[in-house]
């Protein structure tokens, strides 16, 4: 138990005498965790934001008036039991008379030159999956009762092509952020035991044991990975509070779900804490050969 504390006793001694150092350490952990930390949020609210886009009218299935009502009605519980429906519900004229007349509620007097009977009723498609619109389709087109289809596949494609990109973005970044967080912790381990290298080897020659002199090291990476990655945290957990209090349209949240910070803090500073050990374990191995 006295060698521990003493381990540990000398840890902390380093951090003190090395004080400029560390808090060198300890602010490009902060930087590059908080980039990543921030990232892992960025592909949290790119997914979140894509899951709020998916939602409302994927396609349009405008209907011939022949069959009337009941025909449609027999159409729609048909999709309604497609596995790739997640929901669809059927307008009638007069419900697509109110709709055009709200789109053009700026051109009345093109209001006035229509009338419901000239609008054709239809079914409105939400698909569990955007990505399967083309399954639907296949199914719908051909149709007895079809007068046209409108798929937006063109939105669709488009979205589906953007969140695969950002999704890439945000992984290659946390990897390479990660990475970047153990070789600064390792250079910065190196240059203090580079201070200290003359020590080292006269503990060496002395009889020190390996472990004994990497011990105290290495609870020094561990301890700047942990302030380091309690610093990111707690920067990104305020900005996305501040973030997520800024006024925006429908279409766009800036917030994601407490469980999500929580968990991927914790997964933060446990990094920081690895990325310590690591780096620091790295730093060492030189100049213990002696």
């Amino acid at each position: 138990m006295s060698t521990v504390l003493y381990l540990i006793g000398e840890a902390f001694t380093n951090l003190r005498r090395n004080i400029l150092v560390v808090t060198g350490a300890v602010l490009a952990v902060f930087v590059s965790l908080t980039l990543a930390f921030g990232a892992l949020v960025f592909n949290e609210l790119v997914r979140v934001n894509t899951l709020q886009w998916q939602e409302g009218e994927h396609i349009i299935i405008f209907l011939k008036d022949e069959g009337g009502p009941a025909a449609h009605r027999a159409l729609l519980e048909e999709i309604q039991g497609f596995e790739e429906v997640r929901r669809a519900w059927y307008l009638d004229k007069a419900g697509a008379y109110r709709e055009f007349q709200e789109m053009f509620s700026n051109q009345p007097a093109l209001v006035e030159t229509m009338t419901a009977a000239e609008l054709p009723a239809s079914i409105r498609v939400e698909l569990d999956d955007i990505s399967s619109y083309q399954e639907v389709q296949f199914r719908l087109v051909g149709h007895q009762l079809l007068r046209r289809l409108s798929v937006f596949s063109e939105g669709i494609e488009r979205l589906l092509s953007l969140t695969q990109v950002l999704n890439s973005i945000g992984i290659g970044l946390v990897a390479v952020l990660g990475a970047a967080a153990v070789v600064l912790i390792a250079n910065t381990i190196r240059m203090a035991i580079y201070a200290r290298r003359e020590e080292i080897a006269i503990m060496k020659l002395v009889g020190a044991g390996n472990w004994f002199i990497r011990v105290p090291f290495i609870l020094e990476g561990a301890t700047v990975g942990l302030l380091g990655g309690g610093l990111a945290v707690a920067a990104v957990y305020v900005s996305h509070q501040l973030l997520a209090r800024v006024p925006t349209d429908i279409l766009l949240r800036f917030q994601v779900q407490s469980d999500f910070l929580l968990q991927r803090g914790v997964l933060i500073l446990t990094f920081g804490v690895i990325a310590g050990f690591l780096g620091s374990s790295l730093g060492l191995r030189r100049f213990l050969r002696v």
